[in-house]
Formats: C-alpha cells, sequence, structure tokens
C-alpha cells in the first residue's frame, strides 16, 4: 500500500484525471464534443454490410482510416487478438491516458481495468466458411478447419468480451482489478461505478474504466431489426433518432468507445496532475422484469437514480442537469420520464434533461461511458448538449429535454443515466471538483 493513501472507504474520494473518446462524431472528446454541442449528427446510411430490403439501414459508423490513424503505437502486437471494439477503445484510452498521465505511475499493481464490452460478433463470411467443413452428416473435416487458409482460431479471441480487459491491461501495464462487464446498454456506466467502488474500498489507487461497442455488422445488426427495436421510419439518416420526440420510433445503432481514468484524490495530489472531475455517487439496479422490456413504471431505473444521490449524500435540488439514456424507442424514453418524474417530484420539469444518442445514436456497451464524458466535457465549458430532432411534442414527455440547440448553462453536479436492455441499470452522479 503507498504511504499516505487514504484507505477508509467512507473518505476517499474518486476523480477523474483523464478521458478520451471516438465516436460517429469524432475522433476525440474535443472534436465529438465540438460538433455536438453545434446539434450535428453522426449517422448516416450503412456502408459496413448490404442493407438492401432490411426496414432499417441507417447507423453510426466509425471511419476505418479514423482506427488506423488512432492506433497506439505497441497495439499492432495485439492486433491478431483485438476485435474492432477493443481497437477502439485503445484509441480513447489512448487520449484518456496520456491526459492522465498513466505511465509516469509507478506502482502498477496498483492499476486496474473495468470495460464493458461484448466482443465481436461472427462476420456472415466467418459463418460460411465454417459450413464448408461440415458434410451435413455430423462430420467436421478439422484438419481442413486447422490449415493455413482453414478457420482462424484467433476468432476465438476477438468475440470473448473478457479478452478485452486482459488485453487493455497488457497494452497499458495495468496489473490491479480486472473486470469485463457484459450488461447490455447499461456496461460502460457500470464498468466506471464499479471501479469507483473498488477505489473507494482501498482495492486500487487507479482505474482505467470505460466500454466499447462495433457489432454494427449483420449478425450484430439483424437480431435487433427482428425484434424490431431499430428505426423503420426517417425522412434522412441524420433525423432518424429522436429521443423524446412524439415521432419516435426506435433507436439508431452505432459504434464507439468511451475510457475514463479514476484515481483517489491523494494519489492524484500526490502526483500533481490536474483534476477533470470527480465520481460523486454510483447507483445500479435491475428491473427483474421482462429480458426484451423495461419495467413500464421505471422500477428499476428509479432505484439507480436514487441509490446514485443517496451514494453521493445529495438530494434532487443537488442535481443541475440530467444527461439521459434517451434511447428514442417509444418505451423507453416515456418509461425514463416517469421515472425521472418519480425521483424529482415536482422538480422533475425543472431539470434540464437531454440526449447525446438523438447525435451520436446509440453505441451500446460504450453509450455510458461516452455520455459521463461529454457530461464532463460540458461542465468544464458550462454547456449543455441538446436532444436535436426534437420537433414533435408528446404530451406524456413532458420534461425539459433541451430541444435542438446547446444551452449555456453552469453545471456543478449532474446525473448520467444508463439503462440497458432487459433491464441492467447505472447511473453516475458526477461532480465539478470542488478541493
Amino acid at each position: 500500500m503507498n504511504k499516505g493513501i487514504n484507505t477508509d472507504m467512507s473518505k476517499r474520494r474518486v476523480v477523474i484525471t483523464g478521458y478520451g473518446m471516438v465516436t460517429p462524431l469524432g475522433r476525440n472528446t474535443e472534436e465529438t464534443f465540438g460538433k455536438a454541442s453545434h446539434g450535428l449528427s453522426g449517422i448516416d446510411y450503412i456502408k459496413g454490410f448490404e442493407t438492401r430490403g432490411l426496414p432499417c439501414q441507417v447507423g453510426g459508423e466509425i471511419d476505418n482510416l479514423w482506427i488506423e490513424e488512432l492506433q497506439h503505437p505497441g497495439a499492432q502486437r495485439l492486433n491478431a487478438y483485438t476485435s474492432r471494439g477493443l481497437r477502439l477503445m485503445m484509441a480513447a484510452t489512448r487520449e484518456a491516458a496520456e491526459r492522465a498521465s498513466l505511465a509516469g505511475i509507478a506502482d502498477r499493481g496498483r492499476i486496474g481495468v473495468a470495460l464493458g464490452s461484448h466482443g465481436d460478433n461472427p462476420a456472415v463470411d466467418d459463418i460460411a466458411l465454417l459450413h464448408r467443413f461440415y458434410d451435413g452428416k455430423g462430420n467436421w473435416d478439422m484438419p481442413g478447419l486447422m490449415r493455413a487458409g482453414g478457420y482462424s482460431a484467433l476468432n476465438f479471441f476477438r468475440r470473448k468480451p473478457d479478452a478485452a480487459t486482459s488485453l487493455l491491461s497488457m497494452l497499458y501495464d495495468c496489473k490491479g482489478p480486472n473486470l469485463s462487464f457484459v450488461s447490455a446498454c447499461s456496461a460502460g456506466a457500470q464498468a466506471i461505478g464499479e471501479a469507483y467502488r473498488i477505489i473507494k474500498e482501498g482495492s486500487s489507487d487507479v482505474m482505467v474504466a470505460g466500454g466499447c461497442e462495433a457489432t454494427l455488422n449483420f449478425t450484430g445488426f439483424i437480431g435487433f431489426v427482428l425484434i424490431k427495436a431499430l428505426v423503420e421510419k426517417y425522412a434522412t439518416p441524420q433525423k432518424a433518432s429522436r429521443p423524446f420526440d412524439r415521432k419516435r420510433n426506435g433507436f439508431v445503432m452505432s459504434e464507439g468507445a468511451g475510457s475514463v481514468v479514476l484515481e483517489d484524490l491523494e494519489h492524484a495530489r500526490a502526483r500533481g496532475i490536474p483534476i477533470l472531475g470527480e465520481i460523486l455517487g454510483y447507483g445500479d439496479s435491475a428491473d427483474a422484469y421482462r429480458i426484451t422490456d423495461t419495467h413500464p413504471k421505471g422500477e428499476g431505473a428509479i432505484l439507480a437514480m436514487r441509490g446514485a444521490l443517496d451514494d453521493a449524500g445529495l438530494g434532487i435540488e443537488d442535481i443541475d442537469y440530467i444527461n439521459a439514456h434517451g434511447t428514442s424507442t417509444i418505451q423507453n424514453d416515456l418509461t425514463e420520464t416517469r421515472a425521472i418524474t418519480a425521483v424529482f417530484g415536482d422538480r422533475a420539469k425543472k431539470v434540464p434533461i437531454s440526449s447525446n444518442k438523438s447525435m451520436i445514436g446509440h453505441t451500446i456497451a460504450a453509450a455510458g461511458a461516452i455520455e459521463c464524458i461529454l457530461t464532463l466535457e460540458g461542465m468544464h465549458r458550462s454547456i449543455l448538449l441538446p436532444t436535436i430532432n426534437h420537433e414533435f411534442s408528446d404530451p406524456k414527455c413532458d420534461l425539459d429535454y433541451i430541444p435542438n440547440e446547446a444551452r449555456m448553462q453552469v453545471c456543478r453536479k449532474a446525473l448520467s443515466n444508463s439503462f440497458g436492455f432487459g433491464g441492467q441499470n447505472a447511473c453516475l452522479c458526477i461532480g465539478q471538483f470542488e478541493g
């Protein structure tokens, strides 16, 4: 244990010393936030696979050239094992680690990794290739599978969600706690929340935490098409994601990554690193309802938000802004509105709320991490990002969703909501650092 580092869970404060992201809007935090503050959209027609005949043909893709441009110099040796999502996470973590001077920390055993990730989905070509080695009568051509030009065993690693945390820890020499989260849309926020708890309890001094997602291929996309979760009616791709709008009709699937460096306050002070913000509290819950639906009354969401406030020791009057989950589905946006109203009561209509997914789409496991970072960046600039495409008022969604244009407003404390498919919920309470 480092001398002088506070191990009392009730007193340890967890601050943020670095963050980075890659999204359909930009290669880094600066670029993404700059475009989002102007209400721009990163959604377009999908180019990565054939969508003709599908009811949804839009998504938030990231340019392959960005991934090559942002690659960590030491990552090439790991490329054969890495999923596309992990390569995005490595790029986001490169930005976060450089800002936090992560390489300068001597005790690598006190640095951990917590990551929300779902690994790669198999490509259609890979599935077709496998079937070439099967005769339909129960016999596999194992010599053929194993020879050069057969089926690569490296696909196994790229599809294992837990491999991502191992590879990320290898790249950044993080020898502390190593956790993988596979909890749908709440995974990135849960990774940050659980990393916060690990530092609070004294098991680590620093954690690299966040989420990544790059399952925007046919096999990843078609499942959401079949359950009719994706948007099917839109005038243009840029208008497709419209959280809390009366004409919303499904979410837009995207890819991206967000990474934060969390650190014990005294540890950060001892090495003289600038402090960018603070995780004040964390709440998590399960709806325990249905695998394909959130609870219609938002019971799990209510538990998560109240849990974050209680953990932070704050009341509803302390919250200046809510970064909503806001997926643009009929059910989620109504349920989240009900949950916010239940938690905030009469104050619900006075708290500014917005959904970054209106511009970025839904990055699934990366969403909670990206939205946490955008909330922090907004605090620094006193800018509340807008909910774009909010054109038709829904009488059932009657809160202040910061429609269409960013708002210049001081924000000191905020909630960031992530409510996962199947009822896995996480809420982060984020604050400006106050020494």
